[in-house]
């Protein structure tokens, strides 16, 4: 759920000039969400059965092309806490796929170069772009794969990752930090991370994200990236049928003709988008 990956985070900015890395000034302002909304993660399973009492309504969404589409998972959890979304986008036309790295416990030896050989891999075998779907620290290894091989990479679509703002602004730092053994970023890594990948860039946030400051998951503005925030849990991010319909609508773009996300009509009720 917290950093990004050392390595992929250096690899990519050194393709960079300073002046390419957007920083923000008031990044060091952001501050953890609260014990309230910390509390309001229980509601996670609500928003499951939320996406189950919705799914005539999901299957009425439109199909997608078939192209392939990885699904990573966010700190500590595995291929199991992405299988319910993966089983949406099977059912809408997507190959969706899982990383197959077991549990995620940051950016450990070897992890990031299986992630690498399964991208060219897939992209091989298929023929064709994938997109990337991310969840929390998932999101992150996306942005940063996405920012390394754009000619492999259709798209990336990130659920409450934690890219822009400082470390301390999550309530899992501390978890980051015991599970990978990697120290805090420094200041020009965080820069780093926070400029979107050159391909379509979609982030899902919520501003009752109980673990990752909302301002944490906000793209900067650019020709191919947006923010789209919906009403979840950051544990729920995955389930929340306001999220699929979201990935959904944004698989299903052609990124030739990529448009931002529509909030017109009664999507507005639902959906709001830049920050």
């Amino acid at each position: 759920m917290i950093t990004s990956p050392p390595r992929m985070a250096s690899r990519s900015s050194s393709r960079r000039s300073r002046s390419d890395v957007v920083v923000d000034q008031d990044a060091s302002e952001i501050r953890a969400p609260g014990a309230l909304l910390l509390a309001l993660e229980g509601r996670a399973p609500w928003e499951f059965a939320a996406s189950l009492a919705a799914a005539p309504l999901l299957r009425k969404l439109p199909r997608g092309d078939g192209h392939r589409v990885l699904v990573l998972p966010g700190l500590a959890a595995n291929d199991l806490t992405t299988l319910p979304m993966r089983a949406f986008l099977k059912d809408r036309g997507y190959e969706a796929l899982p990383w197959e790295q077991g549990l995620n416990l940051g950016p450990r030896p070897g992890v990031l170069d299986a992630l690498r050989d399964r991208v060219r891999a897939l992209h091989a075998e298929g023929g064709t772009k994938i997109s990337l779907v991310g969840w929390s620290l998932g999101g992150v290894y996306a942005r940063e794969l996405a920012k390394e091989m754009p000619e492999l990479v259709r798209c990336v679509i990130t659920l409450g990752s934690p890219f822009a703002g400082p470390p301390q602004a999550t309530n899992a730092w501390w978890l980051f930090e015991r599970v990978s053994g990697h120290p805090e970023p420094d200041a020009g890594m965080q820069a780093a991370l926070r400029v979107a990948p050159p391909v379509p860039t979609t982030s899902v946030y919520s501003r009752t994200d109980g673990i990752v400051a909302w301002q944490c998951s906000l793209n900067p503005p650019g020709p191919l990236a947006e923010n789209i925030e919906v009403h979840a849990s950051h544990i729920g991010l995955g389930l929340n049928p306001l999220a699929m319909m979201a990935i959904a609508d944004r698989l299903a773009q052609d990124p030739e003709r990529w448009k931002p996300f529509d909030t017109s009509g009664l999507r507005g009720l639902f959906f709001k988008t830049g920050a």
